[in-house]
């Protein structure tokens, strides 16, 4: 028998319908980098990223519950669907109900388990990241959006039209569009 991590998606999702939680775990394993990575760049708080993305897995079970699901072999965008709905929601709910919230020191990038660098290391990538969070904040939402699920969850063209309701085309523009601002903004900002 294959080991649960062997398998794919689909028969992790049959084996869970079937009461194997062990193999939900596996399938939140396998994705929850690339989710949590776009849920986090999108709402630029690891708090919220963090409550969001346990609200995905939430609505991913009542999903699977309720037999909302369609088998076609496409979870991960499925999933990434969900999660882009949770944080327009989450914008929604935001703009009708303001909060003052100073939360600069958040680190979007502090979710990644890495190995322990040098103290150098650390700075420079804190620098970096910094230079990347500013460059991609500076960017209209749309190419910022394109720009995350493309580099960070790594998503084709196609998977980022569907999560955005918009054409491939358009997704392809609003890439291109981003990255040559992208460049005009570094020309203007001095990075490290």
């Amino acid at each position: 028998m294959k080991t649960l991590t062997a398998l794919p998606d689909q028969e992790l999702i049959a084996l869970y319908m079937a009461g194997d939680t062990a193999a939900f775990n596996t399938l939140i394993i396998r994705h929850k980098d690339k989710i949590y990575t776009a849920i986090s760049l999108l709402v630029k708080d690891a708090h919220i990223a963090d409550d969001l993305f346990q609200d995905l897995f939430i609505k991913i079970i009542e999903a699977f519950k309720n037999g909302r699901y369609n088998d076609d072999g496409r979870f991960l965008s499925w999933a990434l669907r969900i999660a882009h709905n949770l944080c327009i929601d989450h914008f929604r709910f935001k703009k009708r109900n303001p909060v003052l919230n100073n939360r600069e020191d958040v680190d979007m990038f502090s979710f990644r388990n890495m190995a322990e660098p040098g103290v150098d290391h650390k700075i420079i990538n804190h620098e970096i990241h910094d230079d990347i969070r500013y460059l991609l904040n500076k960017l209209p939402e749309d190419q910022r959006e394109v720009i995350i699920l493309r580099h960070y969850a790594d998503l084709s063209f196609k998977e980022i039209a569907g999560i955005t309701n918009c054409s491939i085309n358009t997704a392809l523009g609003r890439m291109r569009y981003g990255i040559t601002n992208l460049r005009k903004i570094k020309g203007d900002y001095q990075l490290i």
